[in-house]
């Protein structure tokens, strides 16, 4: 290590804003881990709430001011007090993010979502964008985006869209397997960034470790801070069918407080209830049918255990991704399908008897490896591009 540096290792900025969810950021960190253990010197940026295990232990972090969606309709910005925030708030966020890209000298950048999502953050991911065409040598500029995106409703949205990416972006990264799902899809214009567009597989966790631990039903509303009804309904389901059926629900770290402390005190007696487990993927394999929203994250681990799947669509605020993710795989005998329209207690109920006594998932042939096919489709683009590698300084 002389002269205070160590081995070269391109150094990666990867930016992640959770406004509502959590899903954007378990994604993030997935891809991050994967990065890092490919040889990547790798610093997370987030901005969300904070989410306990999010990113990575391990990992370099660094945490701008948080802010949340004020809604599921993710029509505002505010603090994590619910007050909106203020052009101070998001200049010394501007200002902390500029910094530190000044301070980390990156090879790389990665916004997770933008230029297809996270409009909101306009304010300091335009001068992002500015900031790195200005530098000297350029770090290459990529986008990480799941393969399933929200469709736009606005004119003049994917124009604008397309515009950023073929001035700014050298790589469009979309976690997914186009045998699954193409871009295209749900992006219209698709076909005129083509030349940037480069698949990854979709980002699972490893294969879990087998759980000793069985239930017959085991429902899990992501995050939570969307999942109010299918943690009610699920509540009212198990007691319709108590019998010798035994439940786990999982409501999310972010389900209201006391929300949560009122799904604990009416739980029935064949449902044991957690705000999160980190051993959810394992839990998985020893379930007779996983209930579940259609989140990416969720999907890749149901799909990794190859259990029954039953999923309710997350659709509030005119939200088209997840019914289009379980739509398709209901279509591929992966999964059925519970509308969120159409959930109520009742409802719920004969879906998981229809469910449970339905036939085992065809086995998915769909790459679930995207965490380290990022490494690699990073490595390839590295190569083609005439970037010189500045040697990492030592801590």
């Amino acid at each position: 290590m002389a002269g205070g540096y160590r081995v070269i290792q391109p150094r990666v900025l990867f930016y992640v804003q959770h406004l509502l969810g959590i899903g954007h950021l378990a994604r993030a960190s997935r891809i991050a881990t994967a990065l890092a253990d490919d040889g990547f010197d790798i610093l997370v940026v987030t901005g969300g709430a904070p989410v306990a295990g999010f990113p990575a232990p391990g990992l370099k972090t660094l945490t701008l001011p948080p802010v949340v969606s004020g809604d599921e309709g993710f029509s505002g910005l505010t603090d994590l007090n619910g007050n909106p925030v203020d052009d101070a708030f998001k200049e010394k966020r501007r200002q902390m993010l500029l910094q530190t890209v000044d301070d980390f000298q990156p090879d790389i950048v990665i916004i997770e979502a933008f230029p297809f999502g996270r409009r909101q953050m306009r304010f300091e991911l335009i001068p992002l964008l500015e900031k790195v065409a200005a530098l000297a040598p350029k770090p290459l500029l990529v986008a990480s985006v799941r393969d399933i995106l929200q469709e736009r409703t606005k004119p003049g949205r994917n124009e604008e869209t397309v515009d950023l990416v073929e001035n700014f972006f050298d790589l469009v990264m979309v976690h997914g397997d186009p045998s699954f799902a193409t871009i295209g899809q749900t992006f219209p214009l698709a076909r005129v960034i083509e030349s940037k567009v480069a698949y990854t597989g979709l980002v699972a966790a490893p294969p879990p470790a087998v759980t000793s631990e069985h239930f017959d039903v085991l429902v899990s509303a992501g995050g939570g801070a969307a999942g109010g009804d299918l943690v009610a309904s699920a509540l009212a389901a198990a007691g319709m069918l108590a019998g010798n059926l035994k439940w786990c629900l999982i409501t999310g770290p972010n389900l209201p407080k006391p929300d949560f402390e009122a799904a604990v005190a009416g739980a029935p007696s064949n449902l044991t209830i957690s705000r999160f487990r980190v051993d959810f993927a394992s839990l998985l394999t020893g379930c007779r049918l996983s209930v579940s929203q259609a989140g990416y994250n969720t999907v890749c681990d149901v799909l990794r255990a190859r259990c029954r799947s039953l999923l309710v669509p997350f659709a509030a605020g005119g939200e088209t991704e997840q019914t289009f993710r379980a739509e398709r795989l209901e279509r591929m005998r992966l999964a059925s399908v519970l509308t969120e329209r159409d959930l109520t207690p009742p409802a719920l109920a004969q879906a998981v008897e229809r469910a449970l006594t339905a036939a085992s998932p065809d086995t998915p042939a769909l790459d679930l490896d995207g965490a380290k096919g990022s490494a690699k489709v990073l490595r390839k683009l590295l190569k083609s591009s005439n970037l010189t590698i500045k040697p990492s300084r030592s801590a």
